[in-house]
C-alpha cells in the first residue's frame, strides 16, 4: 500500500455576485444578526476589511465543475465595512455581540480584504 500524496492547491478566482457596504462595523453586525435569524454568527477580519460571505452551494453540477475544474469559487454576496484595526468583538449599543475572526495569515482572505477596500 502507498502513502497518499498531499497537495494543497489555491483558488484561481472568487467572483463576488453582489457586495454591500456598510457604514460601520456596527450596521454590518446588526445585518450579520439578523441574517442567520438572531443566532449569534461571527464574521471575517482581513487587510482592514471586516465582512461576511454566503457563497453558493458546490451541491449543483455548474459550481461543483467551477470548483474542481477551474477553482472558481462563487460567493452570492458579500457584506462589508471598514474596520482599521482588529477587533475581536464587536459590540453594538444595543448590546449585540459578534465575534471578529482575524483571517490574516490567509492569503486568499488578504486579498478579498484588498478589493473590498478598492470597491466605491
Amino acid at each position: 500500500m502507498t502513502d497518499p500524496t498531499i497537495k494543497g492547491e489555491s483558488f484561481k478566482e472568487i467572483i463576488v455576485m453582489e457586495q454591500t457596504r456598510f457604514n460601520t462595523v456596527d450596521d454590518l453586525a446588526r445585518f450579520a444578526t439578523i441574517a442567520v435569524g438572531g443566532k449569534t454568527t461571527g464574521v471575517y477580519w482581513a487587510n482592514g476589511v471586516v465582512f461576511i460571505y454566503y457563497p453558493l452551494p458546490t451541491s449543483t453540477e455548474i459550481t461543483a465543475k467551477a470548483l474542481i475544474e477551474e477553482k472558481k469559487v462563487y460567493w452570492a454576496f458579500v457584506s462589508y465595512a471598514l474596520m482599521p484595526q482588529y477587533r475581536s468583538i464587536i459590540e453594538t449599543k444595543e448590546r449585540i455581540m459578534v465575534p471578529v475572526i482575524d483571517m490574516s495569515t490567509s492569503n486568499l482572505f488578504l486579498k478579498v480584504g484588498q478589493w473590498l477596500k478598492s470597491q466605491p
